[in-house]
């Protein structure tokens, strides 16, 4: 039986840029075993594009809200997307 695959982009506002949260996102969406990328945004933001089951992407969505430490989420926006079709996760340049 295969689990239900959902790919979302993740938009994380608030201290989140200078506190590591890069670096926490690609280690918690490798754990989960999903697939995707994650970068800062010119604008302060974090965003993240993460693929894999569903209970696994809401997994790091939720992990997201509560770490890393120092960081102070205000508002994560969540969009549907298409599967990036890449392997792994990886952190991408600004934009």
């Amino acid at each position: 039986m295969s689990e239900d695959v959902t790919t979302l982009r993740v938009r994380v506002e608030g201290n989140v840029q200078g506190v590591g949260f890069r670096a926490f996102a690609v280690r918690q969406a490798l754990a989960l075993n999903l697939k995707g990328w994650v970068r800062n945004r010119t604008d302060g933001a974090l965003e993240a594009l993460v693929s894999g089951t569903v209970k696994d992407v809401e997994r790091f969505v939720q992990a997201c809200m509560r770490w890393p430490e120092g960081a102070k989420v205000k508002n994560i926006d969540l969009f549907s997307e298409t599967d990036p079709g890449s392997q792994g996760f990886i952190e991408l340049p600004t934009a």
